[in-house]
């Protein structure tokens, strides 16, 4: 049997989008209360019960919550331009490797705005 598990994250943070036109709301610098959802899937562990520890996903998650909460998100290597896509893709790449069953990051930027990204 093959199940989803999700993990929920925040961080707090600001960026401005360089390159959209000029007098766009978005190209003033503002802020985000940014949720994350870490989507790891794979066969249920018969003896676990579980597909994966949901702390082993919260661990994964903690040095890119240091690399990015409370900052100004353009000053973040890699994300010169962070849109919601761009930063999906971002967490993406230093996410796989700790998290094989990964197959979706989704970036919520508001409550009612997110992109969900399902990998290259």
């Amino acid at each position: 049997m093959s199940m989803t598990i999700i993990k929920e994250l925040r961080f707090e943070a600001a960026h401005h989008l360089p390159r959209t036109p000029e007098g766009h709301k978005c190209r003033r610098v503002h802020g985000h209360s940014y949720v994350v959802e870490i989507h790891v899937q794979g066969p249920v562990d018969p003896v676990q019960g579980w597909v994966e520890d949901f702390d082993l996903l919260r661990r994964a998650f903690a040095p890119l919550y240091e690399a990015l909460d409370h900052r100004l998100l353009n000053e973040v290597a890699g994300l010169e331009n962070p849109t919601s896509e761009n930063l999906a893709v971002w967490l993406w790449a230093r996410l796989k490797s700790a998290l094989p069953g990964l197959v979706a990051v989704a970036v919520h930027e508001t409550c009612t705005s997110r992109c969900v990204y399902t990998g290259p």
